[in-house]
């Protein structure tokens, strides 16, 4: 009933949206008195702000049409390369005409399916094409997938990531964001005890839930403390008609819209006051920047019941797979099975989704993988949103994984021959209740500088490792 509730308070709304739009193009008028008055500056205001925070937000759009490479302007084309009832497989292309033919990497991002749309990845995509072929998995939502589409669960979640990296081919670089480090970490596993050929060659988990039980979270204490038939009770809901997926039980995105702003209620009620006095002051950058950040954060997903309820008792209540008794359609999950992909964590040090040491525990999952492939990093000064967007990814985060996936790139193009491993972010933790710091005086040893020149195409360049 919550969604029909929803629904209904939507279409109430309606008629007062439409008044409060019909005001605001009234105040607009050049000629109306009202206009350049206080009075009418802030009316205007309320009326901007009442229809931001009532309005339904829809699917974003990636919108990214080019990128400078090597100096140049190089279009993009995003295209669907692989279609799938529940996810999309798109490819960011770069024109060969202007930028010449590269062998960069070949990097599948996938997007989490907690809510939002892929398109949350929107400035990690931008900071990694450049120098990266890029996929991205563009999950659907559930309400627009009709009932005989069938069931999309946990299960599902990990052959897709599967099927992905068999379509893009050897040689592929996995990049996980937030609540899919653990199918990609499942998926790599089965793909190793299978002996697939299209192993990733690395395996980048940044911010996932890998074991919920080290600095456990709000969000993970919620997930502890309610039976799964709690959550069943209270949170599952069936599409109401006359959405596609009519009749389909999800998990609303309102729902998980609702629960995550709750939890920073009053950053977010400071954030749309602070838009209202900017939008009286005509501080046009200011508010520009509000609305690019919430067009992103109010745009909501629906996600299939199965696979919500499946995600929370496996991951957040029962941890199966950090006590090795993850099962993955009869076949035991096994994670030390992994020897040919590298591994490397990245974590935020103000992160309230997924507390520190949460996805580093993958490293003592895969014990398989040689010590020289394993690299852990914690990002000081951002949250969980900051892991992969904004200023630190773009200056900090990124080009550490550039690194990385290009060193491991160049090894195994070389058949590892005199290509050790750059040790340039080893963990130091002095005693328990300091944060993690890193030894910055390990320089990238001169193999792993080669590989940039070499896997550069026509760029040459790279940013500066740690040691630089």
């Amino acid at each position: 009933m919550n969604y029909y509730a929803y629904e209904m308070a939507h279409a109430f709304m309606s008629p007062m949206r439409f008044g409060m739009q019909a005001l605001r193009q009234t105040l607009d008028w050049p000629m109306n008195p009202m206009k350049n008055t206080t009075v009418g500056k802030n009316m205007r205001a309320a009326c901007e702000v009442f229809e931001n925070i009532t309005r339904r937000y829809g699917k974003p759009e990636f919108g990214i049409k080019s990128v400078q490479i090597s100096g140049l302007t190089v279009p993009i084309k995003e295209e669907v390369v692989l279609s799938k009832p529940f996810c999309n497989l798109i490819h960011f292309e770069r024109d060969e005409a202007v930028v010449g033919k590269r062998y960069d990497p070949k990097v599948l991002i996938i997007a989490p399916m907690s809510g939002h749309y892929a398109t949350l990845l929107r400035g990690t995509v931008q900071a990694m094409l450049p120098e990266h072929d890029v996929y991205v998995t563009d999950w659907t939502d559930a309400r627009n997938v009709p009932v005989a589409m069938g069931r999309f669960d946990f299960d599902d979640f990990v052959d897709y990531c599967i099927d992905f990296v068999r379509f893009i081919g050897t040689n592929t670089h996995v990049i996980a964001v937030c609540q899919p480090a653990v199918p990609a970490l499942v998926a790599t596993a089965l793909m190793a005890a299978r002996n697939d050929d299209c192993q990733p060659t690395s395996l980048v988990l940044m911010g996932g839930p890998i074991d919920t039980r080290r600095n456990p979270t709000k969000v993970n204490d919620l997930a502890g403390q309610r039976s799964i038939n709690w959550f069943e009770q209270n949170v599952i809901s069936a599409v109401p008609f006359p959405h596609a997926g009519f009749m389909r039980p999800v998990y609303p995105g309102f729902m998980q819209l609702t629960g995550f702003m709750t939890m920073n209620l009053e950053r977010h009620m400071d954030a749309h006051v602070g838009l209202f006095n900017n939008l009286v002051q005509g501080d046009c950058d200011s508010v520009k920047q509000h609305q690019d950040f919430y067009e992103e954060y109010l745009a909501v997903m629906d996600l299939t019941a199965e696979f919500y309820l499946q995600t929370v008792q496996t991951v957040f209540q029962d941890h199966l797979l950090p006590d090795k008794k993850l099962v993955h359609r009869n076949e035991l999950v096994d994670c030390s099975a992994i020897k040919k992909t590298a591994l490397m964590t990245v974590e935020g040090e103000r992160d309230d989704i997924c507390g520190l040491g949460q996805t580093e525990a993958a490293h003592d999952l895969c014990t398989s993988i040689s010590h020289d492939e394993k690299v852990h990093y914690v990002q000081q000064g951002v949250g969980h949103y900051g892991v992969f967007n904004g200023t630190r990814w773009r200056t900090e985060i990124q080009p550490r994984i550039r690194e990385f996936i290009r060193t491991i790139q160049y090894k195994r193009l070389t058949g590892g021959e005199d290509t050790r491993m750059p040790q340039p972010y080893r963990v130091i933790k002095d005693t328990p209740d300091t944060a993690p710091h890193w030894d910055q005086s390990k320089a990238a040893s001169k193999p792993a500088s080669k590989a940039n020149g070499a896997l550069n195409g026509a760029n040459g360049k790279h940013p500066p490792t740690a040691g630089e």
